[in-house]
């Protein structure tokens, strides 16, 4: 078996098949062979729907699941994202979700490798400095998020503070400011840790477009990497944009499959289900 193959198949039981991806509030639920996450509030966004055990050998089971879990949260009123695997069955399960209303989303690659790999004497520009965050510095992050990605992301930044707030140890954000003038936070990233799990989660990875080009993925991937090696976590999983593959795959991280996001909202007057 391939490292590569390893790798998956240990992140697959360690992560995926006990669902440790949800956050310290969230809800998990098992129906049949899928795995539920959601906020208790239905008008909080962060609900997903996972399946790595695949959703049935016959078409009434598949189509059975998919029916299960539309119909869950239309009741609820609430969006959710569908996190489809290239190597979950069935094969074509991304065409059913198309045919069903979801919006499909950019496919991803999923890269794993080790921390140490990562781990280099990356310096950000003169006049930058790289530390961690918490508090009243999200403030400063929802500024640049906002800028780069508008408005609707504004979820994932308060998402991201309350883990932090509930559990500060295992959720590590990252930025890059300025250390004169405005001192603006010009990139930012985030660690998330799960006790018991050799993988530690690099998220986000968002840089002004000004200082693109710069080095900052790299020297926030260094500096993350060390917190997470230091913290015991041997491994690190990424889902990588284009921009930050070339530069894990020089760093020697592996890609082991892709993940396709796929949402369905039923308050979207367009969808039919």
């Amino acid at each position: 078996m391939s490292a590569a193959s390893r790798l998956l198949a240990e992140f697959r039981d360690q992560v995926r098949l006990p669902q440790r991806d949800a956050g310290p509030s969230d809800i998990i639920e098992r129906v049949g062979r899928v795995l539920r996450t959601y906020p208790d509030n239905p008008e909080r966004d962060g609900a997903s729907v996972e399946s790595p055990e695949g959703l049935g050998a016959t078409e009434q089971e598949i189509e059975g699941a998919i029916d299960t879990q539309v119909a869950f949260f239309r009741g609820r009123g609430q969006s959710f994202e569908w996190k489809t695997y290239a190597d979950d069955p069935p094969a074509d399960l991304v065409d059913r979700l198309r045919r069903r209303g979801f919006d499909v989303g950019e496919v991803e690659v999923v890269m794993l490798g080790n921390s140490a790999d990562l781990i280099h004497d990356v310096d950000p520009p003169a006049g930058l400095l790289i530390r961690e965050f918490c508090g009243d510095d999200w403030e400063r992050v929802r500024v640049l998020m906002d800028e780069v990605w508008g408005t609707g992301a504004t979820w994932v930044n308060d998402a991201m503070r309350a883990e932090q707030d509930s559990n500060p140890a295992l959720l590590r954000p990252v930025l890059v400011e300025e250390t004169e003038g405005a001192k603006r936070v010009v990139s930012y990233a985030a660690l998330r840790l799960t006790p018991g799990v050799d993988f530690a989660g690099l998220w986000g990875g968002t840089t002004h477009p000004k200082w693109r080009g710069r080095g900052l993925y790299r020297a926030l991937t260094a500096y993350r990497a060390k917190l997470a090696l230091a913290a015991g976590h041997p491994f690190v999983r990424v889902d990588t944009a284009p921009d930050s593959r070339p530069i894990l795959t020089r760093l020697g991280l592996h890609q082991v499959t892709t993940t396709t996001p796929c949402v369905f909202d039923p308050r979207g007057s367009s969808r039919s289900g």
